[in-house]
Protein backbone atom coordinates (compact mmCIF):
# COMPACT_ATOMS: atom_id res chain seq x y z
CA UNK A 1 0.00 0.00 0.00
CA UNK A 2 1.63 3.64 -0.70
CA UNK A 3 1.83 5.67 1.82
CA UNK A 4 1.55 9.86 1.48
CA UNK A 5 3.64 11.54 3.63
CA UNK A 6 3.03 15.24 4.05
CA UNK A 7 6.83 16.19 3.77
CA UNK A 8 7.69 17.44 0.16
CA UNK A 9 4.20 18.49 -0.88
CA UNK A 10 2.36 14.86 -0.16
CA UNK A 11 -0.22 13.95 2.57
CA UNK A 12 -0.25 11.06 5.12
CA UNK A 13 -3.58 9.70 6.69
CA UNK A 14 -2.41 11.31 9.65
CA UNK A 15 -2.08 14.88 8.00
CA UNK A 16 -5.29 14.61 6.71
CA UNK A 17 -6.90 13.47 10.43
CA UNK A 18 -5.16 16.63 11.67
CA UNK A 19 -6.82 19.13 9.10
CA UNK A 20 -9.79 17.51 9.83
CA UNK A 21 -9.66 17.77 13.20
CA UNK A 22 -9.04 21.55 12.60
CA UNK A 23 -11.65 22.00 10.49
CA UNK A 24 -14.06 20.67 13.19
CA UNK A 25 -12.06 22.35 15.74
CA UNK A 26 -12.85 26.03 13.65
CA UNK A 27 -16.17 25.17 13.45
CA UNK A 28 -16.89 24.66 17.17
CA UNK A 29 -15.30 28.15 17.50
CA UNK A 30 -17.77 30.22 14.89
CA UNK A 31 -20.54 28.13 16.18
CA UNK A 32 -19.98 29.57 19.81
CA UNK A 33 -18.32 33.07 19.86
CA UNK A 34 -17.59 34.50 23.01
CA UNK A 35 -18.72 38.28 24.04
CA UNK A 36 -16.81 38.65 26.63
CA UNK A 37 -13.49 40.44 26.60
CA UNK A 38 -12.27 44.13 26.58
CA UNK A 39 -12.88 46.41 23.65
CA UNK A 40 -10.89 49.54 22.98
CA UNK A 41 -12.41 52.72 21.40
CA UNK A 42 -11.29 55.96 20.11
CA UNK A 43 -7.79 57.09 19.73
CA UNK A 44 -4.57 58.71 20.96
CA UNK A 45 -5.66 60.02 24.62
CA UNK A 46 -9.06 59.70 23.90
CA UNK A 47 -9.25 56.25 24.30
CA UNK A 48 -11.12 54.07 26.48
CA UNK A 49 -12.01 50.76 27.24
CA UNK A 50 -15.61 48.43 28.04
CA UNK A 51 -15.50 45.24 29.46
CA UNK A 52 -18.21 42.81 28.31
CA UNK A 53 -19.61 39.94 30.51
CA UNK A 54 -21.17 37.07 28.05
CA UNK A 55 -25.10 36.23 28.98
CA UNK A 56 -25.00 32.98 27.84
CA UNK A 57 -27.80 30.29 28.31
CA UNK A 58 -29.73 31.00 24.83
CA UNK A 59 -33.33 29.90 24.20
CA UNK A 60 -33.86 30.42 27.92
CA UNK A 61 -37.70 30.29 28.96
CA UNK A 62 -39.65 33.74 30.12
CA UNK A 63 -40.51 35.00 33.58
CA UNK A 64 -43.57 35.68 33.59
CA UNK A 65 -43.92 37.33 37.61
CA UNK A 66 -42.41 40.57 36.68
CA UNK A 67 -42.45 43.88 34.64
CA UNK A 68 -43.02 43.21 31.79
CA UNK A 69 -44.96 39.82 31.63
CA UNK A 70 -43.24 37.93 29.83
CA UNK A 71 -39.79 38.97 30.26
CA UNK A 72 -35.94 38.02 29.77
CA UNK A 73 -36.07 34.88 27.10
CA UNK A 74 -33.15 36.19 25.00
CA UNK A 75 -32.66 33.30 22.02
CA UNK A 76 -28.88 33.97 21.45
CA UNK A 77 -25.85 34.75 23.51
CA UNK A 78 -24.98 38.06 24.19
CA UNK A 79 -22.55 40.74 26.10
CA UNK A 80 -23.13 42.81 28.55
CA UNK A 81 -21.13 46.04 29.61
CA UNK A 82 -20.29 44.81 33.20
CA UNK A 83 -20.83 49.03 34.08
CA UNK A 84 -22.45 51.53 33.85
CA UNK A 85 -21.12 54.01 30.71
CA UNK A 86 -18.60 56.44 33.36
CA UNK A 87 -18.63 60.45 32.70
CA UNK A 88 -15.03 59.68 31.21
CA UNK A 89 -16.45 57.96 28.41
CA UNK A 90 -18.51 60.44 27.50
CA UNK A 91 -15.39 62.97 27.97
CA UNK A 92 -13.66 61.01 25.41
CA UNK A 93 -16.44 60.46 23.22
CA UNK A 94 -17.49 64.37 22.96
CA UNK A 95 -13.33 65.34 22.65
CA UNK A 96 -13.51 62.86 19.61
CA UNK A 97 -16.00 64.69 17.03
CA UNK A 98 -18.44 67.24 16.92
CA UNK A 99 -22.05 65.94 18.40
CA UNK A 100 -21.44 66.80 22.22
CA UNK A 101 -22.97 64.42 24.55
CA UNK A 102 -24.82 66.66 28.03
CA UNK A 103 -24.17 64.71 31.27
CA UNK A 104 -23.74 65.67 35.23
CA UNK A 105 -20.14 66.05 36.31
CA UNK A 106 -19.62 64.42 39.58
CA UNK A 107 -16.45 62.58 38.89
CA UNK A 108 -14.85 60.67 35.28
CA UNK A 109 -15.41 57.29 37.37
CA UNK A 110 -18.84 58.10 38.06
CA UNK A 111 -22.24 57.18 35.65
CA UNK A 112 -23.05 59.29 33.03
CA UNK A 113 -26.65 60.52 34.24
CA UNK A 114 -28.55 63.29 32.61
CA UNK A 115 -27.63 61.74 29.31
CA UNK A 116 -30.79 61.33 27.13
CA UNK A 117 -32.26 58.11 25.40
CA UNK A 118 -31.23 60.25 21.79
CA UNK A 119 -27.85 60.87 23.21
CA UNK A 120 -26.93 57.18 24.42
CA UNK A 121 -27.78 56.15 20.87
CA UNK A 122 -25.82 58.42 19.42
CA UNK A 123 -23.09 57.09 21.51
CA UNK A 124 -23.78 53.71 20.76
CA UNK A 125 -23.93 54.55 16.77
CA UNK A 126 -20.09 55.88 17.45
CA UNK A 127 -19.00 52.82 19.02
CA UNK A 128 -20.26 51.05 16.02
CA UNK A 129 -18.77 53.64 13.20
CA UNK A 130 -15.27 54.22 14.86
CA UNK A 131 -15.01 50.74 14.71
CA UNK A 132 -15.68 50.10 11.16
CA UNK A 133 -19.41 48.70 11.91
CA UNK A 134 -22.80 49.90 11.23
CA UNK A 135 -24.86 52.32 13.19
CA UNK A 136 -27.52 50.78 15.47
CA UNK A 137 -29.96 53.62 14.99
CA UNK A 138 -31.26 55.36 12.28
CA UNK A 139 -30.92 59.82 12.95
CA UNK A 140 -32.24 60.97 10.07
CA UNK A 141 -31.66 64.39 11.52
CA UNK A 142 -28.22 66.38 12.44
CA UNK A 143 -29.07 67.65 16.60
CA UNK A 144 -27.49 65.14 19.19
CA UNK A 145 -31.14 64.84 21.30
CA UNK A 146 -32.76 64.85 17.99
CA UNK A 147 -35.36 61.39 17.50
CA UNK A 148 -34.73 58.75 15.58
CA UNK A 149 -36.47 57.08 12.78
CA UNK A 150 -37.87 53.65 13.07
CA UNK A 151 -36.31 51.52 10.10
CA UNK A 152 -38.79 50.23 7.77
CA UNK A 153 -38.70 47.41 5.06
CA UNK A 154 -36.94 49.74 2.40
CA UNK A 155 -34.13 49.70 4.71
CA UNK A 156 -33.37 46.13 3.56
CA UNK A 157 -29.47 46.00 5.21
CA UNK A 158 -31.14 46.86 8.29
CA UNK A 159 -34.70 45.97 9.01
CA UNK A 160 -35.63 43.62 11.10
CA UNK A 161 -39.58 43.65 11.54
CA UNK A 162 -39.36 42.33 15.29
CA UNK A 163 -37.94 45.38 16.39
CA UNK A 164 -37.99 49.01 14.00
CA UNK A 165 -35.30 50.65 16.02
CA UNK A 166 -32.23 47.92 16.11
CA UNK A 167 -29.79 47.55 12.93
CA UNK A 168 -29.55 43.73 12.54
CA UNK A 169 -25.97 44.68 11.26
CA UNK A 170 -25.16 46.08 14.64
CA UNK A 171 -22.53 45.64 16.88
CA UNK A 172 -22.93 47.81 19.78
CA UNK A 173 -26.87 48.28 20.98
CA UNK A 174 -28.46 49.92 23.90
CA UNK A 175 -29.95 46.43 25.90
CA UNK A 176 -33.34 45.49 25.10
CA UNK A 177 -35.63 44.91 27.89
CA UNK A 178 -35.01 41.04 27.62
CA UNK A 179 -31.32 41.29 27.24
CA UNK A 180 -31.16 43.56 30.65
CA UNK A 181 -34.20 41.83 32.18
CA UNK A 182 -32.25 38.37 31.88
CA UNK A 183 -29.04 39.98 32.56
CA UNK A 184 -30.35 40.77 36.18
CA UNK A 185 -32.62 38.54 36.96
CA UNK A 186 -32.11 34.76 35.46
CA UNK A 187 -30.36 31.94 37.65
CA UNK A 188 -28.16 29.79 34.89
CA UNK A 189 -27.64 27.73 37.37
CA UNK A 190 -31.62 26.07 37.54
CA UNK A 191 -32.88 28.32 35.06
CA UNK A 192 -35.32 30.42 37.86
CA UNK A 193 -35.49 33.95 38.15
CA UNK A 194 -34.76 35.54 41.40
CA UNK A 195 -35.84 38.49 43.04
CA UNK A 196 -33.32 41.17 42.63
CA UNK A 197 -30.36 41.66 40.62
CA UNK A 198 -27.59 39.94 43.23
CA UNK A 199 -28.36 36.29 42.57
CA UNK A 200 -31.04 36.05 45.59
CA UNK A 201 -34.93 36.44 46.38
CA UNK A 202 -33.72 38.52 49.57
CA UNK A 203 -33.20 42.42 48.78
CA UNK A 204 -29.09 42.85 48.84
CA UNK A 205 -27.66 44.97 51.64
CA UNK A 206 -27.77 48.66 50.96
CA UNK A 207 -23.95 50.40 50.75
CA UNK A 208 -22.31 53.83 49.64
CA UNK A 209 -20.24 52.02 47.77
CA UNK A 210 -17.74 48.76 47.41
CA UNK A 211 -17.64 45.43 45.57
CA UNK A 212 -18.76 43.28 48.65
CA UNK A 213 -21.18 40.47 46.99
CA UNK A 214 -25.33 40.52 47.73
CA UNK A 215 -24.84 44.61 48.26
CA UNK A 216 -26.10 47.40 45.92
CA UNK A 217 -26.09 51.23 46.19
CA UNK A 218 -29.23 52.29 47.30
CA UNK A 219 -31.21 53.58 50.27
CA UNK A 220 -31.83 51.52 52.87
CA UNK A 221 -31.11 49.43 56.35
CA UNK A 222 -30.13 53.26 57.71
CA UNK A 223 -27.70 53.74 54.59
CA UNK A 224 -28.62 56.97 52.68
CA UNK A 225 -26.41 57.64 49.38
CA UNK A 226 -25.91 61.14 48.13
CA UNK A 227 -25.27 59.95 44.74
CA UNK A 228 -23.92 56.86 42.66
CA UNK A 229 -20.90 55.21 43.08
CA UNK A 230 -18.08 54.68 40.67
CA UNK A 231 -19.02 52.62 37.98
CA UNK A 232 -16.97 49.54 39.27
CA UNK A 233 -17.88 50.42 42.95
CA UNK A 234 -21.49 49.84 42.61
CA UNK A 235 -22.01 46.98 44.58
CA UNK A 236 -21.84 42.88 44.05
CA UNK A 237 -22.00 41.48 41.34
CA UNK A 238 -25.18 39.70 38.86
CA UNK A 239 -25.08 35.68 38.93
CA UNK A 240 -23.27 36.34 35.41
CA UNK A 241 -20.89 39.28 36.49
CA UNK A 242 -22.61 42.08 35.84
CA UNK A 243 -22.10 45.04 38.46
CA UNK A 244 -24.83 48.20 39.33
CA UNK A 245 -27.99 46.48 37.82
CA UNK A 246 -29.74 47.01 41.11
CA UNK A 247 -29.01 51.05 42.35
CA UNK A 248 -26.95 53.12 41.74
CA UNK A 249 -28.83 54.69 38.79
CA UNK A 250 -31.52 54.13 36.57
CA UNK A 251 -30.71 52.82 33.20
CA UNK A 252 -32.37 53.04 29.92
CA UNK A 253 -33.90 50.13 27.66
CA UNK A 254 -33.75 50.17 24.02
CA UNK A 255 -37.43 49.52 24.24
CA UNK A 256 -40.02 51.70 23.85
CA UNK A 257 -42.38 51.60 27.33
CA UNK A 258 -45.28 50.00 25.26
CA UNK A 259 -42.98 47.97 23.97
CA UNK A 260 -43.78 48.25 20.63
CA UNK A 261 -40.55 50.16 18.76
CA UNK A 262 -42.75 52.18 16.36
CA UNK A 263 -42.16 55.63 17.19
CA UNK A 264 -38.82 57.15 17.75
CA UNK A 265 -41.02 60.19 19.90
CA UNK A 266 -42.29 57.06 22.42
CA UNK A 267 -41.29 56.56 25.65
CA UNK A 268 -38.34 54.63 26.61
CA UNK A 269 -38.02 51.49 29.57
CA UNK A 270 -36.27 52.48 32.49
CA UNK A 271 -35.57 50.08 35.02
CA UNK A 272 -32.47 48.83 37.64
CA UNK A 273 -33.31 51.41 40.65
CA UNK A 274 -31.45 54.50 41.68
CA UNK A 275 -29.28 55.70 44.63
CA UNK A 276 -31.96 57.62 46.76
CA UNK A 277 -34.74 54.97 46.35
CA UNK A 278 -35.41 51.59 48.24
CA UNK A 279 -35.26 47.84 47.14
CA UNK A 280 -38.85 47.51 45.77
CA UNK A 281 -36.85 49.18 42.78
CA UNK A 282 -34.74 46.90 42.58
CA UNK A 283 -37.43 44.34 42.23
CA UNK A 284 -38.22 42.54 38.24
CA UNK A 285 -41.95 43.84 39.09
CA UNK A 286 -41.04 47.73 38.77
CA UNK A 287 -39.96 49.49 35.74
CA UNK A 288 -40.24 53.18 34.86
CA UNK A 289 -40.15 55.34 31.18
CA UNK A 290 -39.02 58.38 29.64
CA UNK A 291 -39.34 60.30 27.16
CA UNK A 292 -36.45 60.04 24.80
CA UNK A 293 -34.90 63.76 25.03
CA UNK A 294 -35.39 64.37 28.57
CA UNK A 295 -31.91 64.37 30.47
CA UNK A 296 -32.49 63.13 33.96
CA UNK A 297 -29.86 63.00 36.36
CA UNK A 298 -30.55 59.78 37.73
CA UNK A 299 -31.09 58.26 34.88
CA UNK A 300 -27.89 56.37 32.90
CA UNK A 301 -27.03 53.32 30.58
CA UNK A 302 -24.98 50.81 29.90
CA UNK A 303 -24.21 49.22 26.29
CA UNK A 304 -25.07 45.43 25.06
CA UNK A 305 -22.66 43.81 22.14
CA UNK A 306 -23.41 41.62 19.77
CA UNK A 307 -22.43 39.39 16.31
CA UNK A 308 -25.82 40.10 15.26
CA UNK A 309 -29.45 41.22 16.29
CA UNK A 310 -29.86 37.68 16.48
CA UNK A 311 -27.89 34.05 16.46
CA UNK A 312 -24.28 34.24 14.94
CA UNK A 313 -25.31 33.30 11.41
CA UNK A 314 -22.41 30.37 10.75
CA UNK A 315 -22.87 27.58 8.45
CA UNK A 316 -24.10 24.12 9.21
CA UNK A 317 -20.87 22.61 11.28
CA UNK A 318 -22.08 19.31 9.04
CA UNK A 319 -21.73 20.93 5.74
CA UNK A 320 -18.52 23.09 6.89
CA UNK A 321 -16.86 19.19 7.58
CA UNK A 322 -18.25 17.26 4.68
CA UNK A 323 -17.22 20.47 2.13
CA UNK A 324 -13.08 20.40 3.90
CA UNK A 325 -13.41 16.28 4.05
CA UNK A 326 -14.48 16.50 -0.09
CA UNK A 327 -11.73 19.52 -0.68
CA UNK A 328 -8.84 17.39 1.21
CA UNK A 329 -10.08 13.89 -0.56
CA UNK A 330 -10.27 16.22 -3.90
CA UNK A 331 -6.43 17.44 -3.31
CA UNK A 332 -5.26 14.39 -2.80
CA UNK A 333 -6.85 12.39 -5.62
CA UNK A 334 -4.83 15.00 -7.87
CA UNK A 335 -1.65 14.14 -6.31
CA UNK A 336 -2.53 10.57 -6.93
CA UNK A 337 -3.22 11.56 -10.36
CA UNK A 338 0.32 13.21 -10.39
CA UNK A 339 2.69 10.78 -8.65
Amino acid sequence: MRCFHLFHGRWSRLGVLSVAAGALATVATMAAPSFAGTVTFGTGSNQFQMEFVTIGNAGNAADTTGNPNPAGAVGYEYGLGKFEVSEDMIEKFNASQSLQITKDTRGTAKPATSVSWNEAARFVNWLNTSTGGFAAYNFTTSGVNDNIAVWTAADTLDYEATNPYRSKRATYVLPSYNEWYKAAYYNPTNSTYYDYPNGSDTAPTAVLSGTTANTAVFTGNGVTPTGPADVDQAGGLSPYGVMGLGGNAWEWEENSNDLANSSGSSFRGIRGGVWFYGSSNLSPSYRSNGNPNVQNDDVGFRVASLSSSGPPAVPEPSMMVIGTLFGIGGLMAKRRMKK
